[in-house]
């Protein structure tokens, strides 16, 4: 996990050496004594974690003071850690990792050099969130010198943004250089003009806080580009609190959630004056960005929809959101994209991610971007160095937080520092490159820099190391141990000021140099001690104003871009494809093993046929259909990448990876319920250990819990959807998908069972096998007591409506789905098509359907079968086009090519 330098916390693979506590007596640990003795074994044995000798002693210690005992804040944790004891801190980090799991945290993975991990097929890499289960405790006297810093700096920066892009007193008084301003890329030319209505200028503050050795806070960055982290600073509360009831009631912390709402009412707030109903939306750079479970937590909190570049459009100066045919107007948008890529026209003319138009929108004052283009110079470490002399000149203050002593190239004395102390510094060029670690640096590469800098001074400024505290963890599972910690704050602007978040996102910092580039280990969250003073009061509360009866229903309420609408269709259709397959494979799986070793008998002809369905749904090779034996030979491995090979089309693994990856795409959408399930699926299915041998136990052991978990739960989803979720046109759309996958999947396994006439032992097994996986075997029986009959199976498969799992019902299913899309006046093309198969089953007497040609085939019935199939492809596409792609007008700036459409 990395905090990388756009704010984002990413993920890595774990850099540096791992803390080792060293510690082998804990089990009887169940007093606070020893926790204390655990814990300075640990502290004592961690690594460096800096180019200073930082053994036991040096540094400032949360928990710890210099005389060794607790300090006042941490009191009740420890007590409640010496009463745990290893036992239960064991039970504590497996349950909030399970419930990191059950909702869904997750981050991008990023390898040590800030690269994206992609898998073989180019896809970024999800990973879960590693949360520490300790929380990182501040006493209350603590946080009030933090808020005020942290506001303080909050205005601060406003009056610098507000000036950069306004009067410039801060070049034209001579205290910021010009070229630290213009030279850095955060600053842009396009932005000046543009006034966000109210007060403020700056929105949204991320700062980075860590303490000295002296235990005074210190700034390390700030963040006011596209600053992220709230979204998990919020999760990591709410597994935190579930995970530690007795914990949580017994500190009693102030709550973060009331920051959220703070937000959302700024935003509402920050509208142009003409909105009457502002429409709010989160602008995402999509679920492969590095923080895309942060954005799309953050929209779920804040009840407003998380949308893409493709969900917008600018016409006549007004941002517009398309929705299902129309389009909603937008009046402000919370931006998670860089400034520079969110207008093609304007900026950055490659850029996928933005809207065309939107700068012009944002002149004309139709539409409130924040934070507000042009925000990102405020992260500059040219600004950040003349940031006190600022303070004198636009506030008249000294600020309260100070930041690590800072040296710029362009003056004689600092330049002069800078090169004396380059092994010591983070070295950054004030045009936005890449910080240089100088404790990373071989000799050679020094000489290199100090020759760079002297050739152009002013380009360059270094600053000193920043600094951690020590804090206890115990996010892994070799128990307690010490780890340097630091925290990202957050504020809001409101109109009487800055308001912060109670709290914050906390992180435990790798170890060595990799703590210089925020490489983390973990996230922590953070608990504020309630002052004494309202002890009595322990859980604020916010006063909420209800809308009175009859008021206008949010602008957003029914909103359904044709992205959102095709993450949802194709939801429904992943999800049915991964039970039908797990049906499939599990019935496969069992005739398989009840016939392996019977050859012998009739009824082994069912193994091939069902071995030879499964490449004809999927539209792989299973094996030659011609050579029994030989499919029968291979049948372990075909069952093996038919379940774990994500790579292999149709199979049960790449169903549950894409239906994850649909999901999350609408995440805002979903309830917690949805991700507790998928959770649970994804563990069994896509996290096998290794791939075991052919035949061994761990393989058979592997596919029947895989088969079995994403059948339950999928039928679990399938009732989450059917109960938990609001029946409205998102809905509709992801049932449409389900309704025709399940039909296609249904035609495609009876073309390939019982279209050939065999045997009457083989016909028995073959028939029985598909009513099981249509999951029909029990009112078959009952209907037909001791009898095999296709024409009953068609009867029962194909026509009965009454039959959720017949052809019949899913077609009837499809035309009521499609009444309330626009354009369905009862005669469009899609009805049309469900009218003409639904017309086509009827016109057939199930009777019929068993007539065998000479060949031995039942023509008619797979005729039938073959043409509904087409048909429901054919469908598919038709709704694909007309609701769930962009309009055929809009011609993107980087060409045709580049249009999302369905996969």
């Amino acid at each position: 996990m990395v905090l990388r330098a756009n704010g984002s916390p990413e993920s890595a693979q774990a850099t540096g050496v791992a803390l080792d506590t060293g510690v082998t007596a804990r089990a009887a640990m169940t007093d606070v004594d020893g926790v204390l003795a655990t814990y300075r074994r640990s502290r004592a044995q961690r690594p460096l974690f800096d180019v200073r000798d930082d053994g036991f002693g040096a540094g400032y210690d949360e928990l710890v003071d210099n005389s060794g005992e607790v300090r006042p804040a941490w009191r009740e944790l420890a007590e409640g850690v010496g009463e745990r004891g290893r036992d239960g801190l064991d039970r504590l980090r497996a349950m909030v990792r399970g419930l990191v799991d059950n909702d869904g945290i997750t981050y991008i993975q990023v390898d040590r050099h800030g690269e994206v991990v992609t898998d073989d097929d180019g896809t970024a890499v999800p990973g879960p969130w590693n949360l520490d289960a300790l929380p990182l405790v501040i006493s209350a006297a603590d946080w009030d010198c933090l808020e005020s810093g942290l506001v303080q700096r909050s205005r601060l920066l406003d009056a610098v943004l507000t000036d950069l892009y306004g009067a410039r007193r801060s070049i034209t008084s001579g205290v910021l250089p010009a070229r630290l301003l213009f030279s850095h890329p955060g600053y842009l030319r396009a932005a000046r003009g543009i006034v966000l209505p109210g007060r403020h200028q700056l929105f949204l503050h991320g700062c980075d806080v860590s303490r000295g050795d002296d235990g005074v806070f210190m700034v390390n960055a700030d963040w006011t580009q596209a600053p992220s982290g709230a979204g998990y600073a919020l999760a990591d509360r709410r597994v935190i609190a579930h995970a530690a009831p007795d914990l949580y009631e017994r500190i009693g912390p102030r709550p973060c959630s009331p920051w959220a709402q703070a937000l959302r009412l700024a935003l509402l707030d920050a509208a142009p004056e003409a909105a009457e109903e502002p429409t709010v939306v989160v602008l995402s750079p999509g679920i492969h960005s590095e923080t895309a479970f942060d954005q799309a937590y953050l929209a779920g909190v804040l009840g407003f929809p998380l949308v893409e570049s493709a969900d917008l459009v600018v016409r006549d100066g007004t941002v517009l959101m398309r929705s299902l045919g129309t389009l909603k107007r937008v009046d402000v948008v919370l931006r998670r994209v860089d400034a520079e890529y969110v207008d093609p026209l304007d900026l950055r003319p490659d850029s996928r991610l933005g809207v065309t138009g939107l700068v012009e929108a944002l002149r004309r004052g139709s539409v409130t971007v924040v934070n507000t283009l042009g925000s990102g110079i405020l992260e500059s470490p040219g600004v950040a160095r003349f940031l006190p002399q600022l303070a004198e000149l636009l506030l008249d203050e000294t600020p309260h937080l100070s930041t690590a002593p800072m040296y710029w190239g362009g003056i004689d004395i600092e330049r002069s520092h800078l090169l004396t102390k380059l092994s010591s510094l983070l070295v950054r060029p004030v045009n936005g490159g890449a910080t240089i670690v100088g404790p990373m640096l071989s000799a050679a590469e020094r000489d290199t820099l100090a020759a760079r800098i002297e050739s152009d001074p002013a380009q360059w400024i270094g600053q000193e190391l920043p600094q951690f505290s020590t804090a206890p963890t115990y996010y892994r599972s070799k128990g307690l141990s010490a780890g340097n910690v630091g925290m990202r704050l957050f504020t809001v602007a409101q109109r009487g000021g800055y308001a912060p978040m109670i709290g914050g996102l906390g992180y435990v910092v790798a170890p060595g140099s990799a703590a210089y580039r925020m490489n983390t280990l973990a996230g922590k969250d953070v608990w504020v001690h309630t002052p004494q003073r309202v002890t009595a009061e322990r859980t604020p509360t916010i006063s909420v104003e209800l809308a009175p009866a009859g008021a206008v229903p949010s602008p957003t309420r029914a909103v359904s871009s044709p992205r959102v609408l095709a993450d949802l269709f194709w939801m429904g259709r992943y999800a049915e494809r991964a039970e039908g397959t797990a049906r499939l494979l599990t019935v496969t799986r069992e005739r398989y093993h009840e016939y392996r070793y019977r050859r012998d008998l009739d009824e082994s002809q069912c193994v091939p046929v069902l071995l030879a369905a499964i490449g004809s749904i999927t539209g792989t090779d299973t094996g030659d259909a011609a050579d029994a034996h030989e499919m029968i030979a291979i049948a372990p491995t075909t069952l093996w990448s038919a379940t774990a090979d994500r790579h292999r089309p149709g199979s049960l693994a790449q169903s549950v990876e894409s239906l994850g990856l649909a999901a999350r795409a609408v995440r805002d959408q979903m309830s917690n319920d949805t991700w507790m399930v998928l959770a649970g699926v994804e563990r069994a299915v896509l996290r096998p250990s290794a791939i075991p041998p052919q035949s061994s136990t761990a393989a058979d052991s592997y596919l029947a819990t895989a088969h079995s978990r994403t059948l339950a739960g999928m039928l679990a989803l399938s009732g989450v959807a059917a109960e938990s979720m609001v029946h409205d046109i998102g809905w509709t759309m992801m049932d449409l998908g389900k309704r025709i996958e399940r039909g296609l999947a249904l035609t495609a396994l009876l073309r390939a069972t019982i279209t050939t006439m065999r045997g009457a032992a083989a016909e028995r097994a073959l028939t029985e096998s598909s009513l099981v996986v249509c999951e029909s075997s029990v009112i078959y029986r009952r209907r037909n007591p001791g009898q095999i009959s296709v024409a009953a199976v068609a009867e029962l498969l194909l026509f009965d409506a009454e039959n959720p799992r017949s052809l019949i019902y899913q077609l009837e299913r499809i035309r009521s789905d499609l009444k309330p899309l626009p354009g369905s006046s009862g005669s469009s093309r899609a009805e049309r098509l469900v009218d003409e198969l639904a017309i086509r089953l009827r016109r057939v007497n199930p009777t019929t359907l068993e007539e065998v040609d000479e060949d031995g085939t039942r023509a008619k019935l797979a005729g039938l079968l073959d043409g509904v199939h087409s048909g429901l492809r054919d469908l598919s596409g038709v709704i694909t086009a007309a609701h769930l792609s962009l309009p055929g007008a809009m011609q993107p700036l980087w060409g045709p090519d580049e249009r999302r459409v369905v996969p």
